[in-house]
């Protein structure tokens, strides 16, 4: 079960000549997902910087490609299986079209300081994630 879902057209700046999306769009899709995730969750990733010099960073994926995306396809990202570790959250990934599984991910966003070391995630975030 998905924790949150975003519904993405592929336009043509995210496609080659063929109309086949580029397969790092579909990193910039995952990311505007995870942000938006979080934005509902009512975390505002530059307010969290501002407020407490906190920021996160992807610092694992692993992206299966089953299928390709086209152009004018209409997409639906997900974030779903939630895993939390002390400084930094892991879940899982999909990119679909209707019921086509299209991509599948995993990713690790570790929590960082100012300093770009790794810190314990803030307790107000963690009261805002589903259990």
């Amino acid at each position: 079960m998905s924790l949150f879902e975003q519904a993405i057209r592929v336009y043509y700046e995210d496609t080659d000549a063929g109309g086949v999306v580029y397969h790092s769009r579909y990193l910039n899709f995952m990311e505007r997902c995870r942000t938006d995730w979080l934005r509902n969750l009512g975390v505002e990733q530059e307010s969290l910087a501002h407020a407490t010099g906190l920021r996160f960073a992807v610092t694992h994926m692993e992206i299966a490609f089953q299928k390709p995306a086209l152009l004018d396809d209409l997409l639906t990202v997900s974030v779903s299986d939630l895993r939390r570790r002390p400084a930094s959250l892991a879940f899982t990934q999909e990119i679909k079209r209707q019921d086509t599984l299209l991509i599948q991910a995993t990713a690790r966003v570790a929590c960082l300081d100012e300093n770009l070391r790794p810190v314990r995630l803030p307790v107000d975030l963690l009261q805002r994630l589903p259990q």
